[in-house]
């Protein structure tokens, strides 16, 4: 199926970024599909790869960016929400749109990336909307594949990259909640990898798969492995929820808030597989461990001293 014609939504995400070159590497003719097409620079021949112009909002324009399509990767989410993107916007009435032209079309395969720890009963807007999306998908096009990645590393991520450059810059770095919640992070390769295979085996149509790494770590423990890794000493600093949740309040009135009350909810629950669904391994994969990532930073972020200084929240 990877040598047909793709059509990838979202692709110049942080997925997207390392996806469309591997399609393409594997003979598939990629239709990028973004709102702003004239900000993405294509990175590999002309015609194997289209950008055109598609918001997943816009039902005239996602059935332009799907027509003759063979298949249909939406990779489309978001962490922070604007007046007109917000989570029900694009996780569940684009999610819908984007499968209603995938059934229209006559689409073979659709693969829709959510998140693990989807779940109408989040404490987290994002999460709950994710499943919400999940559904209305699968109420549409049945033989949909989900996927729930849980956090995704690689060297251009946004979580430690954004930690790396904080402890470069800042004694301190904040463990939301106490730094409890467990996250089980999966390379961004062995992401697209995973994504490859669902889209060659039509075995894996209807089914949803948890991406998880080979190894569990808590969001301190996270950091602490950051810090040693990149031999620098800063304190991690507990902030109850309560706490990170006002000063979130506050944050969310920046053009570009580091920090809102939604994300600080996603902290209350754990991105770990459930044991209940497919994951890499029943598609032949043996995710990368954390620690082959981490040295790869060493070079940009690397310092002398080593470790981490605890402290006990108030």
């Amino acid at each position: 199926m990877a040598t047909g014609s793709v059509t990838v939504f979202g692709g110049t995400g942080f997925i997207g970024r390392h996806l469309v070159p591997l399609l393409v590497q594997h003979g598939a003719i990629v239709r990028v599909a973004v709102r702003h097409p004239e900000r993405h620079v294509a990175t590999g021949p002309a015609q194997t790869i289209e950008t055109i112009q598609a918001d997943v909002l816009d039902e005239s324009a996602i059935a332009a960016a799907t027509k003759t399509t063979n298949a249909i990767v939406n990779l489309v989410g978001i962490l922070t929400e604007t007046s007109t993107q917000t989570y029900r916007t694009l996780h569940v009435e684009g999610a819908r749109r984007v499968a209603l032209a995938a059934k229209r079309q006559g689409v073979t395969r659709l693969i829709h990336i959510s998140a693990l720890g989807a779940s109408r009963d989040s404490p987290a807007n994002s999460d709950r909307t994710k499943a919400e999306g999940e559904l209305a998908v699968r109420a549409i096009f049945p033989e949909a594949t989900i996927v729930r990645p849980s956090l995704v590393f690689g060297e251009d991520d946004h979580f430690f990259n954004s930690f790396a450059a904080l402890a470069r810059r800042s004694p301190v770095l904040p463990l939301i909640g106490g730094g409890t919640t467990k996250f089980q992070p999966v390379a961004v390769v062995d992401v697209t990898e995973g994504l490859m295979q669902l889209l060659n085996r039509p075995d894996t149509a209807g089914k949803t798969y948890e991406f998880g790494g080979p190894e569990v770590y808590s969001f301190r423990e996270l950091l602490e492995f950051l810090l040693a890794t990149l031999n620098r000493r800063r304190l991690l600093l507990p902030i109850p929820f309560a706490v990170a949740e006002i000063q979130a309040a506050l944050l969310e009135f920046l053009p570009s808030p580091p920090l809102t009350r939604d994300q600080v909810r996603l902290l209350k629950t754990d991105k770990v597989v459930s044991g209940r669904e497919q994951t890499l391994a029943d598609l032949g994969i043996h995710p990368k461990p954390l620690g082959e990532f981490l040295s790869v930073l060493k070079e940009k972020y690397g310092a002398s001293g080593r470790g981490s200084i605890s402290a006990r929240a108030p």
